[in-house]
């Protein structure tokens, strides 16, 4: 009864239109009313980071990581996530929901951007200066959007200002070149109006740092070597180190990037802020109630500790480990941070790790961003940040740039900071342009696996075919050079008049 008196209420207000009626509700956000402050500001750059971190929609989830890292040669997803299953075993459909939601929370993060963007000129208690700085801080998350998106899609839409009508919606696709000139722009206006750091209250957002570090990295994806060295060149002295006012630095252990009490380091260029607070939420769509942190923990952890057990390391990336003793003949510290495998008094979650059973063929388990010092991951959220870009990710594209350039012997002392780490000799001169790229790509795929860049990395490489055949990797017999991109999701392709 009470739905019919309501619905009546309704339509005797709506037929008796008046100018009272005609008013905005000041107790409720609307376009209107929003846009008004510094303070609104701040709030529309929350959300717009945050759709890195959503749970389903989120490049920084578990969903997000695993679509990262699902079709390199070095990791399998099992069959219980069908969609992540299709996707890595080269079953590629537009109708993959996983790849949808992926696609969808870019262009969520664009919209964002593109609100921030138009509508900071107009807040009058911001400086011309500050004013710069908002802009150009959405600008790279614009980008990163754009990044992920060219990435893993080639031809997308650009869209750069907010729709106001319906029409506004059904944008063109744009040629994959165009993306890559809209990510530089947006990534070149970002390094001129960011600042080099904030204070603390302000740690996790993007800084001039970041901007210059995904500048140089999309020069590197298009080959544009000399570009990216001189991008590169303003955060690295000639012996790897940072220049001035940049204090990038490796960490000493590198197994501390990937626990939460060391996040935010001297390492990190730029990370995802993960805490749990918000909500006890962790599926869903985007409400008040969902947590601010992570689940990927459990999404990978084993069974035997409440996890989902999601992913394995495949042999090849276990053997790829092993390919060099340390100066002390141990295992590199890298495979001890990264994977765990049955190793004299091995110990995962408070257990040896006899305890675990091994499944699927595979000698080892993920061990990078889990909480593995824990007794289980029962609570489900996780507040380890993923480490969006990292300084030894700086030194290798430093070192891949001037190798690409036969600029060889430049190349040593980046590759060589990152050898000396992990506790490796330094390579001596007189390798070849070969030799030097060979090492980079061994050295790439161990510094960061579960980090997502092993099969972007091939793909611009070239080598996706060759690296993925030669691999134990399941449903490879399925790979040929259409699965480099993702399909567009079928929703785009039904509703986008233009696609």
């Amino acid at each position: 009864m009470k739905n019919y008196i309501y619905i009546l209420i309704f339509v005797i207000l709506l037929g008796a239109c008046t100018s009272e009626l005609d008013q905005i509700n000041p107790n409720v956000i609307t376009q209107e009313n929003f846009w008004k402050s510094e303070n609104d500001l701040l709030l529309g750059l929350a959300a717009t980071y945050k759709t890195l971190k959503s749970k389903n929609t989120g490049y920084y989830n578990n969903n997000g990581t695993a679509v990262q890292n699902a079709r390199g040669d070095d990791f399998y997803i099992r069959n219980d996530v069908s969609d992540l299953y299709r996707l890595s075993t080269f079953v590629n459909a537009s109708t993959n929901g996983k790849v949808g939601q992926i696609f969808e929370g870019a262009y969520n993060g664009i919209f964002r951007a593109n609100q921030i963007i138009e509508n900071t000129p107009n807040i009058e208690e911001l400086d011309d200066l500050e004013k710069k700085a908002y802009i150009a801080e959405a600008k790279f998350l614009r980008g990163l959007n754009y990044f992920y998106l060219v990435i893993n899609f080639g031809d997308v839409a650009i869209v750069t200002d907010v729709p106001t009508s319906k029409n506004d919606y059904f944008k063109n696709k744009s040629p994959e070149s165009d993306v890559w000139t809209q990510i530089e722009n947006d990534f070149n206006d970002a390094k001129e109006g960011l600042p080099v750091s904030y204070s603390s209250e302000w740690v996790g957002r993007v800084t001039k740092g970041a901007a210059i570090g995904f500048l140089g990295k999309a020069y590197l994806y298009q080959q544009k070597w000399g570009l990216a060295e001189a991008e590169f060149k303003i955060i690295l002295d000639v012996n790897g180190y940072s220049n001035t006012p940049y204090t990038y630095d490796l960490l000493a252990d590198y197994a501390q990037n990937f626990e939460k009490e060391y996040d935010n380091n001297k390492e990190s260029l730029f990370e995802i802020q993960l805490q749990n607070v918000g909500g006890t939420v962790v599926g869903g769509t985007e409400n008040s109630s969902e947590s601010q942190g992570s689940v990927s923990g459990q999404f990978y952890a084993p069974a035997e500790v409440g996890g989902w057990f999601e992913a394995f390391p495949t042999n090849k990336i276990f053997n790829e480990f092993q390919e060099e003793k340390t100066v002390s003949n141990d295992f590199d510290p890298r495979m001890y941070a990264s994977i765990v495998w049955d190793y004299p008094n091995a110990v995962f979650y408070n257990k040896p790790f006899s305890e675990y059973t091994l499944l699927f063929g595979f000698n080892s388990m993920i061990k990078k961003y889990q909480n593995w010092k824990d007794n289980d991951e029962l609570i489900q959220i996780s507040e380890i940040n993923e480490k969006v870009l990292r300084f030894s990710d700086i030194l290798l594209m430093q070192s891949e740039a001037l190798i690409m350039q036969g600029q060889v012997n430049e190349a040593y002392p980046y590759l060589n900071r990152v050898r000396e780490r992990a506790n490796l000799l330094p390579l001596s001169l007189g390798k070849t342009n070969e030799e030097m790229m060979k090492e980079i790509r061994h050295q790439r795929m161990i510094e960061f696996f579960r980090e997502g860049h092993r099969f972007y990395d091939l793909k611009r490489w070239g080598l996706l075919e060759q690296e993925i055949q030669n691999s134990d990797k399941v449903g490879k017999e399925f790979y040929d050079s259409s699965k480099e991109y993702l399909p567009i999701p079928a929703d785009e392709l039904n509703n986008n008049i233009n696609w």
